[in-house]
């Protein structure tokens, strides 16, 4: 009993923690104790079903109760009543199957047909790929070329650490906020086709009417339409293992044109990033520069001058190179946000799903292909091409000089190299 009572305790204590954490971002009363209606026409469908057949309940129960309560109070043996000696009526046998009956007829006929609409994914106007990985969201714009990680945000990150010194009262919106949300235009129909890379996850927005398992290898489909402008704040619905709680969803819901402008900036700086993180570019001499030294002397010294000022050119385009401190410095911030969760802040990770680091063939052997395992992902290890190539470079070069390895040093120009 004493044990029972102490894990109330603890129970109520963690969820005292996460009303008062999460209030600002989950609270809404604007139906008072009611459910809230959400923000599309079918949430507004599934909370008029959700009323009618509360009142069809209530109205059961107070039939069901007060006939009970008269039958015992009129019926009491102190006022000498006797049982009934009948044991067979046909007339209340009738009553009794026919009502329950119309009431399930009453009930089934709107929810078979709200359910339909939900299941109706046809005629989208935009179609938006969901994959779940421990433990965050990949989102992939279909036929736009965008494409992004959603994490929890990053102080929030920091703060949920052991032994951080964070007080979690003052981040706001903590562990229901995200470092990039999902972003839909309001009053279009998105389309969402749901899978996962690892585990089953469950993608729940409660306010989009939207709650679907993300299946490996399979693909569930869902949609939402967003009436009104808004962040909309959902959870992965589905225990997927130990940092469950810690793969929020946030969806922005914009008018066409902020949206529009959105897209446009994403496939912007996908084709940027693209450009940084290829391959150097390639160093030109400057043909009216040539022509120009070419004139003022011999044909030999304008070669000359012009290859020399090629190569001094060049060296003033090459990335200079990290040292190994400030390579350790940033990685070590990169691993704690990225990678601790799984391989331990210690880098012990949590076998069998997440090998150790300490030592590990990974880590102290090729580093090209290294760097390879973080862009493409492998097993239960997701992909991490959305980090940058110094990211890249001062996570890798951490974990190879961290515990005990000493396996040497990865510069950003060697990850552009490989993308």
């Amino acid at each position: 009993m004493l044990k029972r009572l102490q894990a109330a305790v603890m129970g109520s204590a963690v969820l005292g923690l996460l009303n008062t954490t999460a209030a600002s971002a989950y609270l809404d009363t604007s139906n008072g104790w009611n459910l809230p209606t959400g923000a599309t026409d079918i949430g507004a469908e599934v909370f008029s079903l959700h009323m009618w057949m509360f009142w069809i309940c209530t109205v059961i129960g107070i039939g069901v109760f007060g006939t009970m309560m008269y039958s015992i109070i009129r019926h009491r043996k102190s006022l000498g009543a006797k049982s009934a000696s009948f044991h067979h009526s046909t007339a209340v046998e009738i009553v009794w199957t026919a009502l329950p009956f119309a009431i399930l007829i009453a009930i089934a006929i709107p929810a078979a047909g709200t359910l339909i609409k939900m299941e109706d994914t046809r005629d989208a106007d935009i179609t938006i790929k969901v994959t779940g990985y421990q433990w965050m969201w990949e989102y992939e714009y279909l036929g736009e070329d965008v494409r992004f990680f959603s994490r929890l945000k990053q102080d929030a990150n920091e703060a949920r650490q052991l032994k951080s010194g964070i007080d979690v009262h003052q981040v706001e919106n903590y562990l229901v906020d995200v470092d990039r949300p999902l972003m839909i235009p309001v009053g279009k129909k998105v389309r969402f086709l749901i899978t996962s890379n690892d585990v089953i996850h469950a993608w729940w927005v409660s306010d989009l009417t939207v709650k679907k398992d993300a299946i490996p290898g399979y693909i569930n489909e869902a949609w939402t339409n967003a009436k009104v402008p808004g962040t909309y704040r959902g959870v992965c619905a589905e225990l997927c293992g130990r940092d469950h709680g810690f793969m929020p969803i946030v969806v922005e819901a914009v008018p066409q044109d902020e949206f529009d402008a959105w897209l446009a900036e994403q496939k912007g700086s996908s084709s940027d990033t693209a450009d940084v993180a290829g391959t150097p570019k390639t160093v030109t001499v400057d043909e009216s520069a040539a022509t120009e030294v070419a004139a003022a002397g011999s044909p030999a010294v304008a070669a000359d001058d012009a290859a020399e000022g090629a190569e001094e050119a060049a060296d003033a385009e090459a990335p200079a190179e990290t040292d190994l401190d400030a390579l350790m410095a940033s990685g070590e911030t990169v691993y704690t946000r990225n990678c601790a969760a799984c391989h331990q802040a210690a880098g012990t990770g949590l076998p069998p799903n997440f090998p150790s680091l300490v030592g590990s063939a990974v880590v102290t052997g090729d580093a090209e292909a290294q760097v390879m395992q973080i862009l493409k992902g492998k097993g239960m290890m997701p992909p991490f091409a959305n980090l940058s190539d110094a990211d890249i470079a001062a996570v890798v070069t951490y974990t190879r000089n961290s515990w005990g390895n000493d396996s040497g040093v990865v510069q950003p120009a060697d990850v552009a190299a490989l993308r």
